[in-house]
């Protein structure tokens, strides 16, 4: 009975052992078969199923809100900030030809990453599937029916789905955003330097140069070598006990304190609170700056010195009214704009008591950013903000010549050239008018009050450009310029920057003036103007 319990027990040893080691072999075995099956992501665009090779799929985002780019291909939805990184979003309906359709809830963007980060609109990311190497085959049983120059493959019984085209996006980057994925190596920083002739400069010494902005229905202008910068007013601004009325309190410009002034409450207007319209123009007195509140800014001038006169005297012998310094007359005497002397502005015992008041709160904090706002004046460039829709862009302020209204009407010249809208008269000078949308290929839109003529110095020629509105003038640190995605040639030469305010969330795009016109286009500039 012992032997037979003995090698029972054995019998059950032996069993075991061999179950054991046949249960290793079949883990071994499915380790093996494991490593060798891929990741995919698929997804639906159109009607269609894809995959993706889960490789290059760096994440799945919602779609973020994008910056529009003119001249950029059809298939690009415009550009989105990615934690501080600039992302083209590129819809794939478009790239194949499917219906347009609006972004829903299920609406993703796969971010491909080969060598430049891609953000891919799809209509819903079905799943991550595990394919075993023998569900894959090649594309040659459905090249008679199927486009396959953008798959690599397709997938066969898996998730429910009898067969899924594998979208090759490599090739797809190749073939139709060579010059987007190529920006890492080909796009170049651009920094246009802009000086004027000397025959300008002696022009100049007879002419004024002024920033127009409206108060309570009158226009009022500052010399513009008083104006450092015009900044939106902040949502938040601090304000300071015991201050006088017009002192609205401070707010924070770059790491610094700027104290902040109505020009409204200054003059004894009617109160008016910020909207859309309203600008801080940041103005210099000696070390320190101020920013006074304007309903809107209107314009940048060029008036000649003929055309200005002195406050009448029984005016300026009032030490309260000698804020106005000079009249100036536009318009053959139509349009009156008072110029504002920025040093008789603030020698008013009030308003000096009351800045003089914040200094003393923040001295100390305000000596020290003053010091580093001036070390890194350096590494800021400033410019000229101006939109077209909702998009921002930016051109060198040293760029901008002026800045003036558009005429109810401007002159069309025969046979001029077709981008050209018209001419104007501007000081006795013609000045052709080309539509800034127009000439981005954007959609037309109806004049309105807040569109400006910008004019540029464009290789000796001075030419306006009809945008939507004027801004701001920024500074902004030279770490927040980047090069641009390359999306065209054209782009790529005339917004070959953006700068990418994160804290902001804006993204503005970079201009450069001397690419808005083509040297065979000078040409016939410089023949209409003559």
């Amino acid at each position: 009975m012992a032997n037979t319990q003995e090698q029972d027990a054995s019998r059950a040893d032996a069993t075991e052992m061999a179950e054991t080691t046949g249960a290793r072999s079949e883990e071994d075995s499915v380790d093996e078969q494991a490593s060798d099956i891929r990741q995919f992501v698929t997804f639906i665009a159109g009607d269609e199923v894809f995959a993706v090779d889960m490789a290059p799929v760096q994440e799945i985002i919602r779609v973020p809100e994008v910056v529009r780019v003119p001249l950029a291909p059809p298939t690009l939805d415009g550009l989105a900030n990615l934690r501080g990184k600039v992302l083209p979003i590129i819809s794939l309906r478009r790239v194949f030809g499917f219906a347009e359709r609006e972004y829903d809830d299920a609406t993703r963007a796969l971010v491909i990453d080969i060598g430049q980060p891609l953000g891919f609109v799809v209509d819903k990311v079905a799943s991550v599937v595990g394919v075993e190497p023998g569900k894959i085959e090649g594309v040659g049983s459905i090249q008679g029916t199927v486009n396959t120059e953008l798959l690599s493959g397709v997938i066969k019984d898996v998730g429910g789905h009898a067969m899924i085209m594998v979208l090759d996006f490599a090739k797809l980057i190749a073939q139709e955003f060579a010059e987007i994925a190529a920006v890492a190596r080909s796009a170049s920083m651009a920094g246009g330097v802009y000086t004027n002739t000397e025959a300008e400069e002696e022009d100049a010494s007879d002419e004024l140069q002024l920033v127009s902005f409206d108060v309570a229905g009158q226009e009022y202008a500052i010399a513009i070598e008083d104006v450092q910068e015009i900044v939106q007013v902040p949502e938040n601004i601090v304000h300071v006990p015991h201050a006088e009325s017009h002192v609205l309190g401070v707010m924070t410009l770059r790491n610094r304190l700027l104290p902040l002034v109505s020009l409204r409450r200054m003059f004894g207007l009617p109160p008016q609170d910020a909207d859309e319209h309203s600008r801080i123009v940041v103005v210099s007195l000696g070390a320190a700056s101020v920013g006074i509140v304007m309903d809107s800014v209107n314009e940048v001038l060029r008036v000649a010195k003929a055309d200005v006169d002195t406050m009448p005297g029984l005016f300026a012998r009032d030490g309260e009214l000698t804020d106005i310094s000079e009249i100036c007359r536009l318009d053959g005497g139509k349009r009156l704009v008072s110029i504002i002397s920025v040093r008789n502005l603030f020698q008013h015992s009030a308003v000096k008591e009351a800045l003089t008041t914040m200094d003393s709160l923040h001295d100390d904090k305000k000596h020290e950013e003053v010091a580093a706002d001036d070390e890194s004046n350096d590494d800021d460039e400033q410019v000229v903000v101006f939109r077209l829709g909702k998009e921002e862009f930016g051109v060198p302020i040293e760029s901008v010549q002026e800045i003036v209204r558009v005429p109810e009407e401007l002159t069309h010249v025969p046979k001029a050239p077709p981008f050209v809208e018209g001419v104007i008269n501007l000081r006795g000078a013609v000045l052709p008018v080309i539509d800034l949308r127009r000439r981005l290929g954007l959609p037309a839109v109806e004049r309105s009050d807040r569109q400006r003529v910008m004019v540029f110095l464009i290789d000796g020629m001075r030419t306006g450009f009809i945008v939507d509105s004027v801004a701001e003038v920024l500074r902004i640190h030279k770490s927040a310029i980047e090069p641009a995605p390359r999306l065209s040639s054209e782009q790529g030469k005339l917004m070959a920057r953006m700068a990418n305010l994160e804290k902001q969330k804006r993204m503005v795009q970079l201009i450069e003036p001397s690419h808005l016109v083509e040297d065979r286009e000078l040409d016939d500039l410089t023949r209409m103007a003559a």
